[in-house]
């Protein structure tokens, strides 16, 4: 394709009548017609607001999309009532620039390489160009056809012309689903996985609100945590070990509060995992110390280093003897007669700790964070499931979250051990031959959480690790989202690509635009119209934003609700006699 195939003259829409450093005024010689041009069974606006089009220019082709129509003040009167749009009228239409084509090989790239001239003519941007942005920005079009490329769906506007990318760009800089309520998000993200399907990937979807059960085939291993109230047909209830977690998780479900508390529950810990190491010393599973002896404590702590072991975070123990180990931490340091060798009785700094050992108790007996305090007998470990995952031929793992509840932060804390566990698999270098993309659903339910009181407060800092450092793993994060304004501007400026549904709250655009310059407020203001399905392609490597109509995906997501229609249209129950007179 050359610029004389981009150029066409049945597409021919104006002259350029004002340049400026980013707008471009030009007269509109069809913008009064009642309709616009078809070419083939392609229609061309010719000149109406969004519509991309291509100016010639001396020494390059510009890109630009047409923000205003309007009639200069003296021409305003052709306009009436009456009007056939079957005569000539001088609109003025006002393009932004978004970037420029090079004249050989087509290439698009940001900025103006050189600024037409007064005169110079302006073009409809023909479908078959536009569909083709991604790919001319990729690799141009002297480079090798892509093997690998993930179809999205058409030109916005017209069905005729496909856009496909590559994962690289797509996912290759993380990328993010944003959209209000209703935009369309799931089925872009379900689009998504299925184009990536059809490849040797390798996806982990975090979903958490079930919709995307019905992600089916013998590719997928669908796993739930609790009883959801939809299960898909082959999905296994699996349990998260507690090992899952380390100290910063427990901090943020127990909640110490107050001076003692806190340094009483990490002392607990610390003792925990002490027992742990030696279980020959401490045969129950915990460390005595109420008016007891120093000295198996002193021996287990001198044996093979344990002294330092003791305070990794990520070191395992029993959680189930932690009510009883901060009991037996609430003593005197000393014995009778200031005995160094023994610990001294109980002390009032139990009464202080209370109030924590109840919330622990709750904590652990809530049905929420029952996959991992009180699993079923021979339930097995999502932890061994996910590793034979990426072990296996499998390419989409899907987990369950719609069952475990908000009491006690349960299901950020689950989620952002999850997050923790691929993070530790990634730096093990396990993805750096088949890379990973975790799809994080509702993400603004997890990303920038902060737990704990004024004295222990504690960062869910799982995924936004992966945001600033996975992708030297070869794992990759697709966030989605409708309230872009929750997740962290360091985060969101993380994602290389953003496919952007409607969003009509003015904060949720705001945010969009500071985490990615490329879309600029002109590309800004077309977002609250986005039709249903309609996304905005932009990114560092999607200089030029690209409006896409969705694919519709094969498995489609099951975002159901109640059936007001089914259930409200049932026969009404009769009132009782006498009820309607009396009212």
């Amino acid at each position: 394709m050359s610029p004389e195939g981009i150029l066409l003259g049945a597409l021919k829409i104006g002259v350029v009548t004002s340049v400026g450093a980013q707008l471009i005024k030009t007269n509109l010689a069809h913008a009064g017609e009642v309709s616009g041009r078809y070419l083939g069974q392609n229609r061309y606006g010719k000149g109406e607001v969004g519509e991309l089009v291509l100016i010639e220019g001396q020494q390059a082709v510009l890109l630009g999309r047409i923000t205003e129509v309007n009639l200069p003040d003296r021409e305003r009167t052709e306009i009436s009532q009456d009007f056939a749009g079957t005569q000539a009228i001088d609109a003025i239409g006002f393009i932004r620039l978004l970037g420029s084509v090079h004249p050989s090989t087509l290439k698009v790239s940001a900025g103006v390489t050189s600024y037409p001239r007064l005169g110079d003519r302006v073009y409809s941007a023909p479908g078959s160009f536009i569909s083709r942005i991604p790919s001319l920005i990729s690799n141009g079009i002297d480079g090798e056809p892509p093997s690998v490329v993930l179809g999205l769906g058409y030109v916005s506007g017209d069905g005729g012309f496909p856009i496909a990318v590559t994962p690289e760009k797509l996912f290759g800089r993380h990328c993010a689903i944003l959209g209000s309520t209703g935009g369309g998000k799931s089925w872009t993200t379900s689009k998504l996985i299925q184009e990536c399907r059809r490849y040797r990937c390798k996806v982990v979807l975090i979903d958490a609100t079930g919709e995307y059960r019905s992600l089916e085939g013998s590719d997928t291993s669908q796993y739930h945590l609790g009883s959801p109230l939809h299960l898909a047909r082959e999905s296994l209830e699996v349990a998260i070990p507690p090992t899952c977690f380390n100290e910063t998780d427990f901090i943020a479900l127990f909640q110490p509060s107050g001076k003692t508390q806190g340094p009483k529950l990490r002392e607990a810990i610390k003792s925990l995992r002490l027992a742990t190491l030696a279980p020959d010393i401490f045969p129950e599973g915990y460390v005595p110390k109420v008016n007891q002896s120093k000295g198996n404590y002193r021996r287990a702590m001198n044996r093979d280093g344990n002294g330092n072991r003791v305070g990794n975070p990520s070191l395992p123990f029993d959680p189930a003897m932690l009510v009883r180990q901060i009991v037996e931490e609430c003593c005197f340091p000393t014995g009778p007669n200031n005995d160094m060798s023994r610990w001294g009785a109980a002390s009032t700094e139990l009464t202080y700790c209370s109030s924590l050992l109840t919330r622990i108790m709750s904590v652990m007996e809530s049905p929420s964070l029952g996959s991992v305090f009180s699993p079923s007998e021979g339930l097995p470990s999502l932890v061994e499931h996910l590793d034979y995952f990426i072990e296996s031929e499998k390419r989409l793992f899907r987990i369950c979250l719609s069952s475990v509840g908000y009491e006690f932060n349960a299901r950020e804390v689950i989620a952002n051990a999850i997050g923790r566990l691929l993070l530790r698999r990634a730096r093990d270098e396990v993805f750096r031959n088949r890379p990973l993309i975790v799809i994080l659903d509702e993400a603004h339910n997890f990303l920038g959480k902060t737990l704990g009181g004024e004295d222990e407060v504690q960062n869910l800092d799982a995924f936004e690790l992966i945001a600033k450092e996975g992708r030297k793993y070869g794992l990759n994060i697709c966030l989605a989202t409708q309230r872009p304004r929750d997740i962290t501007e360091g985060v969101l400026s993380q994602m290389g690509t953003l496919l952007v549904h409607r969003l009509t709250n003015d904060r949720d655009r705001e945010v969009v635009e500071r985490a990615c310059g490329e879309l600029d407020r002109s590309a800004a203001a077309f977002l609250p119209n986005l039709k249903q399905g309609e996304v905005a392609l932009v990114g560092v490597d999607f200089p030029i934003p690209v409006t896409i109509q969705m694919g519709r995906p094969s498995q489609p997501p099951k975002s159901d609700g109640p059936s007001f229609q089914g259930l409200w249209g049932a026969p009404a129950v009769p009132s009782p006699p006498g009820e309607l007179e009396n009212l």
